[in-house]
């Protein structure tokens, strides 16, 4: 359960003018930063708090851009795509990408395709640039060919959203760094999508807890990485286990845009408290842009 009354007199403070607005400080040392955010971070405050709450909290801390993890049968957070819309673009943010998706079989074809063809028209009123797939079932029965079927499918639904000018792409976990045959998981999905049809949200934690190195990855295949998932044990920076320098270094040389913070467990059972340490640190470091 999450600390409710930390989040309540955090979102208060915020709020009410009690913190120093991260933007003020960037523009006494230089350009403000462009920082995202998953909304998936403050998931149960959502529900608390409501997401207008969540919104200017995340406004007030700093973020810039955001990305949802709340679509349902047409809605945004409950809320039409358009009244979402406004209620992001007079905080001064922009909603750039959403994650959202449905398993995959050959019988139940029709019926995702059509919750996809559902989804594309809300997300295209949003105006976001990119519809991510969160994950995928894998288990101890999966097979190069269950692969492949979820690379056609992704592809398939990769056209469909490159026909309303948003981009589909695939948010990776750790368990898409084990074995199925000879290959890599997440090697064969990079090899057998259409590369044109379908990217590759990096999720940096997640790589390296898998046994796999960001920067490598992101140097030999800079192509196929448009969007990027900053995410640490808890808060960013925090566990020291990660070296985010050579990271944003290389995404820099990559020309990747947008990258979103994650953080999905909490220190101090204090979302918010977590969510702006997380910003906090990153505006303070001179590589990040």
């Amino acid at each position: 359960m999450q600390n409710r009354r930390n989040f309540l007199k955090q979102a208060t403070l915020l709020l009410a003018g009690g913190a120093v607005m991260p933007q003020l400080l960037s523009s006494c040392g230089g350009p403000a930063k462009t920082i995202g955010l998953q909304l998936y971070s403050l998931r149960d405050l959502v529900k608390e708090s409501g997401i207008e709450t969540v919104l200017k909290t995340a406004a007030k801390i700093g973020y810039k851009n955001l990305e949802t993890a709340g679509y349902d049968n047409g809605k945004i957070y409950g809320k039409s795509p358009a009244e979402f819309k406004k209620l992001v673009d007079d905080l001064g943010m922009k909603c750039t990408s959403a994650h959202l998706g449905r398993d995959f079989s050959k019988e139940t074809e029709a019926e995702v395709m059509a919750w996809w063809d559902k989804a594309i028209e809300a997300h295209n009123e949003l105006g976001v640039k990119y519809m991510v797939q969160p994950s995928m079932p894998v288990n101890d029965q999966t097979t190069q060919e269950d692969l492949k079927l979820y690379c056609d499918y992704f592809t398939t639904v990769g056209m469909k959203t490159a026909a309303a000018s948003i981009a589909f792409g695939y948010h990776n976990h750790s368990f898409e760094f084990r074995k199925i045959g000879d290959q890599l998981i997440y090697d064969f999905l990079l090899d057998n999508v259409s590369k044109n049809h379908v990217f590759f949200q990096m999720d940096v934690y997640w790589l390296t807890v898998g046994g796999g190195d960001p920067v490598a990855y992101l140097k030999a295949r800079p192509s196929q990485f448009r969007t990027i998932h900053i995410k640490d044990d808890k808060e960013i920076g925090a566990s020291g286990k990660m070296d985010f320098q050579p990271i944003f270094e290389q995404m820099k040389a990559n020309n990747v845009k947008d990258w979103y913070v994650e953080v999905e467990q909490y220190t101090q059972n204090d979302p918010v408290a977590s969510v702006k340490e997380s910003f906090d640190f990153l505006n303070k470091a001179a590589y990040v842009y």
